[in-house]
């Protein structure tokens, strides 16, 4: 009988080996598949233990030419389905592939369906049902540029899920592909040699590899398989098939040992080992990867899924991980070999060791890519003090230019409180980034590189910034947030981009702020307006202040602090209006004449009608927000917005309006026309810490003329 076993890309080779050690035939190999030859007896026993496919499927037939509906049809109404199931079961089709003729799979399948349908009607005059979610028997068909192949489910899906894992972190491996990086690594050799694994997230690795150096067949305890519904399964013969795979079981002395740095992870890995019976055979400990240490006397093999973008929180700490494995495996792992999977080849060059293999592969929907090394005298030999490890020694400028910024910030962030500020603005055209503290945490923007530079050299720039910012500014990389800036258009603006909800207080002037470094683009406080901030609290103590397009509000804590006696905050947000509500609560701030409004600002303007002794206009350079009634444009529309504000704004009252457009200009004459005037005091508002970037805004102080 014929069959194909499927596994995933780049485990193709190691399933043919497999397969052909259980006493298959193999017959055919191609991306993802395996087909081999062998009685219904061998095909349970592949599905019993095959540690590398992910489903087992039997063939019923194939056939040439069946390319529309009327062929697959006719194709699928002339098979013996008798043989697999009966008119009181229930079944289910899944088609796979699309042409010209037959361009949706949920059609096609209906196709066989009825055929399937009528074959019974036809037969025993009893239709089967469909039962989508748990049928007796599930036909899958194939669509090539060839034909239609058309298969029974052997195995039922998911031969990869062994049952003992209920417990795993973010983005874990798959069990057949754990088990193939085993394989590659080459500790099945000698299984007497110490494993560890220093980022073991759930256990998987550890495990499949007790499994495999028991000789454990992976499904000798897994209930359910789709072989066991059809008319042709024997009990008896699977039940002996099942105590020979048991009787084959060994128990060698086994050294298994799993690190991971997250206490929540590594009780899902003690759990799972337990389950898998394994609970005496591994040792979990909660380790930092970062600051590895010997492990084992005797050198053995390290085989590890490499925490990336999807297990870790951010870019910096990555950077930071590798370039400390790194240096930590050629202190402590001399001799050892390592296998180690991650999916950025950048990243691996920061462990600055030579490769020996490498080998692809799909971790579900992610390329990934196992790098092989051997440690000896040679490459242990290699610089391994605690310094990063960079990718170019011109990164030293960067560094030294952060450190030379930081000192000639230090007295006047002391005098003045502040804790929040830019210490690096592009300064060096190559590391076109800039630099923000938040305390004793840091943002990294990533401006786009200029043209000349490509993506490889500008991403290795990245990583040396990163791990020069966290080294010169003694931050843990944990709390280094690395962004891209871009323009955000209407709602983006409000969007997370990876929810952790981590907030922190800082301070300036004697105000409190709370801000968020890692959910979204902005942290919740614009540090280069921090001056205007000062003159709102200085010139608030008994004001009517008006806080437009507030943001988290901010100037509105300046201007409580200073005394405002009443104070509306208007933004669009619900987010960012809770935000500044909890702004004001961190401040002790509580008047029932402070008001925090959710609107159009643009629409709550032309309907305002109270008057304001001191406003903060910051709008935005361009919105197109559903919720706008029309696309705003600050160059175009600023004159528009200062009629309607003019109109609320008291007359001795004092406007200040300030915006980020780079080559903003003024309609003076527009401006002269309303009857204001205005003061450019964009120099007065840049502090020290923007005085590398004196166009980060453009601010004015606007009166009636």
């Amino acid at each position: 009988m014929h069959f194909i076993a499927l596994t995933s890309i780049g485990i193709e080779n190691l399933l043919v080996e497999e397969l052909t050690d259980i006493g298959a035939t193999v017959t055919k190999q191609t991306v993802g598949s395996v087909r081999f030859e062998g009685d219904t007896t061998l095909a349970q026993k592949v599905c019993l233990m095959s540690r590398f496919a992910t489903r087992v499927l039997m063939l019923i037939e194939e056939k040439e030419g069946v390319n529309d509906k009327d062929s697959l049809y006719k194709f699928a109404r002339l098979q013996p389905w008798q043989e697999w199931f009966g008119p009181s079961q229930t079944f289910a089709v899944d088609f796979n592939g699309t042409n010209d003729a037959l361009k949706n799979t949920q059609f096609s399948g209906l196709v066989i369906k009825d055929a399937i349908v009528d074959y019974f009607n036809d037969l025993y005059e009893q239709r089967p049902n469909v039962d989508k979610q748990d049928a007796n028997v599930r036909v899958v068909a194939r669509l090539s540029r060839q034909g239609v192949a058309m298969y029974i489910d052997y195995s039922g899906p998911r031969l990869s899920e062994r049952g003992y894992r209920e417990g795993q972190g973010k983005a874990p491996i798959k069990e057949h592909l754990a088990a193939a990086l085993i394989k590659r690594s080459g500790w099945l050799d000698n299984v007497q040699q110490p494993l560890f694994d220093p980022c073991c997230g759930a256990g998987t690795i550890l495990i499949e590899a007790a499994g495999m150096a028991r000789n454990e067949a992976p499904g000798l305890f897994r209930e359910g398989f789709a072989f066991e519904r059809l008319p042709s399964f024997r009990v008896a013969k699977y039940k002996e098939l099942k105590e020979q795979l048991a009787a084959q079981i060994t128990d060698p002395k086994l050294w298994l040992i799993g690190h991971d740095n997250d206490a929540n992870v590594l009780s899902k890995a003690v759990d799972n080992a337990r389950r898998a019976d394994l609970g005496d055979v591994i040792k979990f400990k909660q380790s930092d990867a970062t600051k590895l240490t010997s492990v084992a006397k005797l050198p053995g093999v390290v085989i590890s899924n490499l925490p990336y973008g999807e297990r870790i929180g951010s870019m910096a700490e990555l950077v930071s991980l590798h370039s400390a494995l790194g240096t930590g495996f050629k202190k402590h792992f001399n001799n050892w070999k390592l296998a180690l999977l991650g999916m950025d080849e950048s990243l691996f060059k920061l462990l600055k060791l030579v490769k020996l293999k490498r080998y692809k592969f799909k971790n579900g929907p992610l390329d990934v890519v196992l790098n092989l090394y051997q440690l000896d005298d040679k490459q242990v030999s290699q610089s391994s003090e605690d310094k990063p490890a960079l990718n170019f020694e011109g990164s030293m400028s960067f560094a030294n230019r952060v450190k030379k910024n930081k000192q000639g910030l230090k007295n006047w962030l002391k005098q003045n409180d502040i804790q929040a500020y830019r210490v690096y603005d592009a300064d060096i055209p190559e590391y076109n980034v800039a630099v923000d503290v938040y305390g004793d945490s840091a943002v990294i923007f990533e401006y786009a590189a200029p043209k000349e530079i490509d993506d490889v050299t500008a991403h290795k720039r990245l990583q040396d910034v990163i791990s020069l910012t966290a080294q010169q500014l003694n931050i843990a990389p944990g709390n280094i947030a690395v962004k891209v800036r871009k323009k955000q258009k209407g709602e983006e603006q409000y969007t997370p981009m990876a929810k952790q909800n981590r907030t922190q207080v800082v301070e300036e002037f004697g105000a409190k702020f709370k801000v968020n470094l890692f959910d979204y683009l902005d942290t919740g406080l614009f540090l280069d307006h921090r001056l205007a901030r000062r003159y709102i609290q200085e010139n608030a103590k008994d004001k009517r202040f008006l806080n437009l397009f507030a943001y988290t509000g901010t100037a509105s804590v300046h201007a409580a602090l200073g005394g405002a006696k009443a104070i509306t905050t208007v933004d669009l947000s619900k987010t960012y209006l809770k935000w500044g509500q909890d702004n004001f609560e961190l401040n002790n701030i509580s008047n029932t004449r402070y008001r925090f409004e959710q609107a159009d600002c643009l629409k709550w303007l032309e309907h305002a009608t109270s008057q304001y002794d001191l406003i903060f206009l910051d709008p935005p350079t361009f919105s197109n927000s559903k919720r706008m009634k029309d696309a705003f444009d600050v160059q175009n529309d600023h004159i528009k917005l200062l009629t309607w504000v003019k109109k609320i704004l008291s007359p001795s009252g004092t406007l200040i309006f300030s915006n980020n457009m780079r080559g903003f200009t003024m309609d003076e004459v527009g401006l002269i026309g309303l009857g204001l005037k205005a003061v450019n005091i964009s120099d007065k508002t840049i502090s020290p810490d923007f005085k590398r970037n004196k166009k980060i805004h453009n601010s004015w102080l606007i009166t009636h003329g």
